[in-house]
């Protein structure tokens, strides 16, 4: 049975459980129960699992290191969802105290499965969003790495704090408008469109775009942003047509 197969109280039971397995664990110098929720089927146990852990480091001064050390050998493990819910363990940590799990955020991005790589970019989405100065700058160091994938995620990994604030990221989104690879610039044109279209983003969007050099680029990511105000127009500040005339008004090719 599934956790959202159980009632209200029930996954509250449940969540307590995994709370009080995990606290357990910690205590005694075990991993028994968390390798157990950390690798389990339900996504939403091991978010539990995640959660809880993230929790438990900002209440309880004196599981931090015991925590730390566990995240730390989780990410060494054989199994691929125990290193997945320790970086999405380290992610929740990081939305207030990124200088203790960075070292985490380093390892994971070159793990060998998709889905450890993908809750780096999940956890930096989340950190970025809540304490975005160390998340942004760590982000930096990656920006033209050689390994285009890695590239391609911090790009993506950045989007969520561009959502609210995208003038913390664009800075950071101009460095990759000469990127090589097709698959990370595709990724830099619908970063792009996602920062532009809620309440006050668009301007910021393209004034930015027009001091930026790589002109046809530049013209993707415009078309992107005005299929966007469609696709997300129950939720843009602008309709489509008001963004193409602020686009016609304050843009020029």
């Amino acid at each position: 049975m599934g956790f959202y197969d159980l009632s209200k109280i029930e996954r509250e039971r449940l969540v307590a459980d995994i709370r009080n397995a995990i606290i357990d664990d910690l205590h005694h110098s075990s991993v028994v129960a968390i390798k157990r929720y950390f690798s389990d089927e339900d996504t939403y146990v091991r978010k539990a699992a995640y959660t809880v852990t993230g929790k438990l480091f900002n209440t309880d001064s004196s599981l931090k290191l015991k925590i730390l050390e566990t995240i730390k050998a989780m990410l060494s493990s054989e199994n691929e969802k125990e290193r997945q819910t320790a970086m999405n363990a380290a992610g929740e940590i990081g939305k207030t105290d990124f200088e203790s799990v960075c070292e985490f955020f380093d390892f994971a991005l070159f793990d060998k499965h998709h889905i450890v790589r993908n809750a780096v970019i999940g956890s930096l989405k989340k950190v970025g969003a809540k304490n975005p100065k160390p998340a942004l700058e760590w982000a930096k160091k990656y920006l033209h790495h050689p390994n285009k994938e890695v590239r391609r995620e911090i790009c993506h990994g950045i989007e969520l704090r561009g959502r609210t604030h995208p003038q913390d990221i664009l800075p950071l989104l101009k460095e990759l408008q000469f990127d090589k690879t097709s698959r990370v610039r595709n990724t830099l044109i619908h970063v792009l469109g996602q920062i532009a279209y809620k309440k006050g983003c668009l301007a910021t969007v393209v004034s930015s775009l027009s001091n930026w050099e790589n002109r046809e680029l530049v013209e993707k990511a415009m078309d992107e942003i005005v299929d966007v105000h469609s696709r997300y127009k129950s939720f843009a500040a602008m309709t489509q047509s008001e963004a193409i005339e602020y686009i016609d008004r304050h843009y020029t090719p």
